[in-house]
């Protein structure tokens, strides 16, 4: 079931990103009245404004550190796709206090300005990065996810239903691993692997956007939603891509970089025991105890089941050829191998 857009007024934070691109070509494409992308990239919202030659397209220059750019964007909105985050590694390990600002207190902007102007539904979209954190970016987004699942906990009779989506990798989005590698082929340069039996969550740019009207339609007060996604190990992720180009990859193993893991989790055991299986989906529901602080200390959990992390090591695991099918459902990629063969 797809959310109603018809009518509707939605803001995009992050807008300009590869999600928001992709988000804003389904609102429009489905009688959305307006679509408004915060961000503070001036040349990236040209671009797109260009892009999409649509009327009903707005963007709004600003922060959501700003809280009043935030606030000045939220206005009359129905709906909020939270995307602004600082979302590099190795960015937030050397500029902790700049993931703070960004992917918590910006969020929290964005919490009490959509529940200011009675928006009916807000998306946080956070990261498996987010479960047993290592690194500082990891540790800003499950501290989002906190803050977004605290809105419930104080305002029992709030307007605005406030949930979070978790994904891993999303496949050809900015900054992503596999324009790297395919940059690398083409060129005829190194290609540069950290660890080749690393694994990553693989999903697509349209099922991280579905994922997260799944939210839209099905959210209550704190829910968290994570898609069951399939993984692949960085070496077949390099193997299928070399038989889809045509080329033998030259790879240079680099070893795995400061504050990366060898596998990635979506959903922790703890989580998944509170967890409701809804077939494509988990919804984890938020914890629903009041400031009455006597449950935390005095209450325990009679029979907690034992569950098994949903890792990338232990989900379903694709072998090339199920990474090369993967592969070609992604415009980019089939781009990208039209204009290596006709070169």
């Amino acid at each position: 079931m797809k959310p109603d857009y018809e009518g509707k007024r939605i803001l995009i934070t992050g807008g300009t990103g590869s999600f928001g691109q992709t988000v804003t070509e389904a609102l429009l494409g489905r009688g959305a009245s307006e679509v408004r992308v915060l961000s503070r990239d001036e040349a990236k919202q040209d671009a797109m404004r260009h892009k999409f030659g649509d009327s009903r397209l707005r963007f709004y220059v600003g922060d959501v550190r700003d809280y009043l750019s935030v606030d000045r964007a939220t206005r009359d909105v129905d709906y909020v796709f939270h995307a602004a985050a600082l979302k590099q590694v190795p960015s937030c390990e050397f500029f902790p206090l700049e993931a703070v600002r960004t992917n918590i207190l910006g969020s929290e902007n964005v919490i009490r300005a959509s529940e200011t102007h009675g928006v009916k539904s807000l998306v946080c979209l956070s990261t498996d990065k987010a479960v047993y954190p290592i690194n500082a970016m990891g540790m800003s987004k499950a501290m989002m996810e906190k803050v977004a699942q605290s809105h419930g906990l104080n305002n029992p009779n709030a307007v605005t239903t406030v949930s979070c989506v978790r994904y891993g990798n999303v496949m050809y989005s900015r900054g992503s691993v596999i324009p790297l590698f395919i940059r690398q082929i083409t060129q005829s340069k190194q290609i540069t692997v950290t660890d080749p039996s690393m694994t990553r969550f693989m999903m697509s740019l349209v099922g991280s956007v579905e994922l997260v009207e799944h939210a839209f339609v099905n959210a209550s007060q704190g829910d968290l939603f994570i898609r069951k996604a399939p993984s692949c190990t960085i070496g077949d992720l390099v193997e299928a891509l070399g038989h889809l180009f045509g080329v033998r990859p030259n790879v240079s193993v680099i070893g795995t970089r400061h504050a990366e893991k060898l596998s990635e989790c979506l959903a922790s055991g703890a989580e998944l025991a509170r967890a409701d299986d809804m077939g494509d989906y988990f919804r984890i529901n938020p914890d629903s105890r009041d400031l009455n602080y006597e449950p935390y200390f005095e209450e325990g959990t009679e029979g907690l089941e034992m569950f098994r992390d949903y890792d990338s090591h232990t989900t379903e695991r694709l072998d090339v050829d199920g990474v090369e099918e993967l592969l070609l459902t992604i415009p980019e990629v089939r781009d990208e191998i039209a204009q290596w063969s006709k070169a």
